[in-house]
């Protein structure tokens, strides 16, 4: 049984060795892949001297390195980790094991419920990470305690049916949300996290990369849950058209006459568009569907060859 291991780097030059030797030791039968991410202060030339297989993504971003590493490398496990030395690999053999033994599509390292928010130096990173688990977990009511942790493990059927979609370090948020919304078996464990050390910088930018972050659960709520997404809006408009429409109703009763046209054009305006929301969510409701059963098929079709 093959196993992986996907390190994405971009300017590791501090972490990259000493993170290829640690899972070199854990894991000596695994095939260690350094994507490297455009560095310009030689973490390639490192990682090639410490016994990694270094290969080149051109397109910036994270997303794109996970794109190419999940469809050029063939395995049975897939473990992927940070180049920046704040994963211990020795978790990595119990990943390997929930993977390899049928327990878990998708294994994922838990910090939060550890050390991250001891260890963690950005209190903004901490807060991040707090709404977004209860987006996530609100939305597609799910229980998971670390959405956006970048140690993970998957198995050969979720790595080859994933369709990469986001470009950067939104993708764990992505990857998250695809695994609940297709029923893949999730199994998460919690693991040390130590702060990355002294001289390795973060690539991460707490406010603009936080809101693509935001933006992608907007985008995949949309996407994957269209009528719970779409009947919000209906409710929304329809309560704005109610609010509207409720004076002018009782001054009519009051009256008799109707004193506030426009208010009641208005209104009427504002259910209209709830009701053209609420269809498009049914519509979409059913495209949705229809694609999980064309994924299943695929599914189906992909078993069959590993």
């Amino acid at each position: 049984m093959k196993t992986a291991v996907l390190i994405p780097c971009y300017n590791e030059s501090k972490t990259i060795q000493k993170v290829v030797n640690d899972f070199r030791k854990v894991l000596p039968d695994a095939d260690i892949y350094v994507y490297d991410n455009n560095s310009s202060d030689g973490t390639d030339e490192i990682a090639k001297k410490a016994g990694a297989i270094v290969r080149y993504e051109k397109r910036q971003g994270k997303g794109n390195v996970i794109r190419t590493m999940f469809r050029e490398i063939d395995a049975d496990c897939y473990i992927m980790v940070d180049g920046d030395d704040t994963y211990p690999a020795e978790d990595a053999v119990k990943f390997r094991e929930a993977v390899l033994n049928g327990k878990a599509d998708m294994v994922i390292g838990d910090r939060l419920s550890s050390t991250y928010f001891t260890e963690n130096k950005r209190p903004f990173h901490n807060s991040g990470n707090r709404i977004v688990r209860f987006l996530i977990n609100e939305i597609f009511k799910s229980d998971i305690r670390d959405i956006m942790t970048g140690y993970r493990a998957f198995s050969r059927q979720f790595v080859k049916s994933y369709p990469v979609l986001s470009k950067g370090f939104e993708i764990e948020t992505e990857m998250t949300i695809h695994s609940l919304d297709k029923n893949f078996y999730l199994v998460e464990l919690p693991i040390q996290y130590r702060d990355r050390p002294e001289g390795s910088e973060s690539k991460l930018n707490t406010f603009s990369d936080g809101f693509k972050v935001i933006v992608t659960i907007f985008n995949l709520f949309r996407d994957y849950k269209p009528l719970a997404f779409f009947g919000l809006g209906t409710m929304l408009l329809w309560i704005i058209g109610l609010i509207l429409f409720l004076p002018a109703f009782v001054d009519y009763l009051q009256s008799g006459v109707v004193m506030k046209f426009p208010s009641v054009i208005v209104s009427v305006a504002f259910f209209i568009m709830g009701a053209l929301s609420l269809v498009c969510g049914l519509i979409l409701d059913v495209i949705v569907n229809q694609n999980k059963k064309q994924y299943e098929i695929l599914l189906n079709l992909l078993s069959r060859f590993e």
